[in-house]
């Protein structure tokens, strides 16, 4: 899988983290009797729902990543006087 080693996840972790999200209720899973084996996830009606929330989290980090690193930096700079 290619974006399997993109990432750096192993398949066991790949695997285990599909079943979970499979038992969880937030995806689906279809195995097609062809050679080679096919299998295709997709978001179910619960996945659906969060993956709504999630892109409007990431949405507002977007929006908001600038105040975001002007706040890290300014702590950065608080912490490394105050340990002076």
């Amino acid at each position: 899988m290619v974006c399997r080693s993109n990432l750096g996840v192993s398949q066991r972790m790949l695997t285990h983290t599909l079943r979970q999200l499979q038992e969880d209720g937030l995806i689906t899973r279809t195995a097609y009797a062809e050679v080679p084996p096919r299998v295709e996830y997709a978001l179910a009606p619960l996945g659906r729902g969060l993956h709504e929330i999630v892109m409007r989290l990431i949405g507002w980090a977007a929006a908001h990543y600038h105040e975001i690193r002007a706040y890290r930096a300014q702590a950065g700079t608080t912490l490394s006087s105050s340990r002076s």
